[in-house]
C-alpha cells in the first residue's frame, strides 16, 4: 500500500510520459516525489545507478524512462533502441529488487503485440505472433522489461507490476519532426502550414490504418490507480477503447488548428500496424476508465504546443 509521505522515483521524470505521472502523483497528495535528468544520473550505467539507489533509497519507483521515437527513428537505428532500453531496465529493475522496493511500476507500450494481433488486443496475446518490423527493437526490448518484473515477483516475491499504454499525447511531447509521433507531427505539421499559409500538407501512408490515442494525464491518472490498487502478476493495458483512422485523426487536428488547406497522402511511405486497439476490459474492471475525449485532448495539445513550443522558437 502506497502512503503519501512515500520517497517516490520517477525515472523519466521530464518526458511527456513521467511528467504527467509526477503532476498527477502530486495533485494526490504524494509531495514527496524525485526525479535525475540524464545529465545527473545515466541510467544505461550499472555502477551510476547502483549509487543513486544506495542514496537515495526510494520507497517506490516508476520506469517511464526509455528511448522512443517514430516509426523513422526506429527502423534507422535499431541496435540503440534495443541497446539502451534494455540496459536501463535490467539497471533500475535490479537495483529495485536489490535495495526492497516496496513498489515498481514498469511502463511500456502496445507495440509489444503481434503486428496482426486479435482486436481489441487483450493482454495475454503477448508472444502469440510475429511483431511489427517498423518497431521490432523496441517492442523486444519492452518486452523483456515486462517479463523481468513478472520473473522477479515469482521468484522473490517483489512487487513488480507493468502497465502498457496506447498511443498517448499531450503536454511535453516531442515536436522534432525527425523523431516524433504522428499526433505531435501532424500538430506541428498543420500549425506551421497555418503560418506560412501553404496550400497542402503531405502526411505519410494512405490515412486508413486505426489508431488510439489516450491524453497523457489520463494514463498518469491510470497509473496512480494501478500503483494505490493493483499488484498482479499480468501486465495491464491503458487505452481508451475507441479507435479513429488516421485520416479522420488529421482532420481533427486540421480542424483544431484552423488550417485551410488540403492534405497530401504519400502513399510511398510506410503506415506501419493496419489497426491497434487495445481491450481495456481488465483496466475498466479494477475501477477506472479515461477523461478526455479526442478533440478535447488535441485542443489541450496544440494550446500547450503554441504556449511552449512555438514560443521557444520565436
Amino acid at each position: 500500500m502506497l502512503n503519501k509521505n512515500d520517497k517516490i522515483y520517477v525515472a523519466g521524470h521530464r518526458g511527456l510520459v513521467g511528467s504527467a505521472i509526477v503532476r498527477n502523483l502530486k495533485s494526490k497528495g504524494y509531495e514527496n516525489v524525485i526525479g535525475r535528468t540524464h545529465k545527473e544520473l545515466d541510467l544505461t550505467n550499472q555502477a551510476a545507478v547502483r549509487d543513486f539507489f544506495e542514496t537515495e533509497k526510494p520507497d517506490v519507483v516508476v520506469l517511464a524512462a526509455a528511448k522512443v521515437g517514430g516509426i523513422n527513428a526506429n527502423n534507422t537505428t535499431p541496435a540503440e533502441f534495443a541497446y539502451e532500453n534494455m540496459q536501463i531496465q535490467c539497471n533500475v529493475i535490479e537495483c529495485c529488487h536489490r535495495y526492497h522496493v516496496k513498489k515498481l511500476l514498469f511502463l511500456g507500450s502496445t507495440c509489444i503485440y503481434p503486428r496482426m494481433a486479435p482486436q481489441p488486443i487483450p493482454e495475454d496475446a503477448l508472444l502469440t505472433g510475429p511483431l511489427e518490423t517498423t518497431n521490432e527493437a523496441y517492442a523486444i526490448a519492452k518486452i523483456s522489461g515486462l517479463e523481468m518484473c513478472k520473473f522477479y515477483k515469482r521468484q522473490y516475491g517483489d512487487d513488480f507490476i507493468s502497465c502498457m499504454p496506447t498511443n498517448l499525447y499531450g503536454p511535453h511531447d516531442n515536436y522534432d519532426l525527425s523523431g516524433s509521433h504522428v499526433m505531435p507531427a501532424m500538430i506541428r505539421k498543420f500549425h506551421e502550414a497555418k503560418v506560412n499559409d501553404a496550400p497542402s500538407v503531405e502526411l505519410w501512408g494512405t490515412g486508413t490504418p486505426l489508431r488510439e490515442f489516450l491524453y497523457v494525464d489520463d494514463m498518469a491518472d491510470a497509473c496512480v490507480f494501478l500503483l494505490e490498487n493493483y499488484s498482479g502478476e499480468q501486465h495491464v493495458n491503458i487505452g481508451t477503447g475507441k479507435e479513429v483512422t488516421i485520416r479522420q485523426l488529421a482532420e481533427t487536428v486540421k480542424e483544431v488548428v484552423g488550417y485551410q488547406g488540403d492534405i497530401i497522402w504519400n502513399k510511398d511511405m510506410p503506415d506501419g500496424t493496419p489497426r491497434k486497439l487495445t481491450d481495456v476490459t481488465k483496466l475498466h474492471g479494477l475501477g477506472w476508465t479515461h477523461k478526455v475525449e479526442l478533440k478535447e485532448g488535441v485542443e489541450l495539445a496544440y494550446q500547450w504546443f503554441k504556449d511552449n513550443v512555438e514560443n521557444a522558437r520565436m
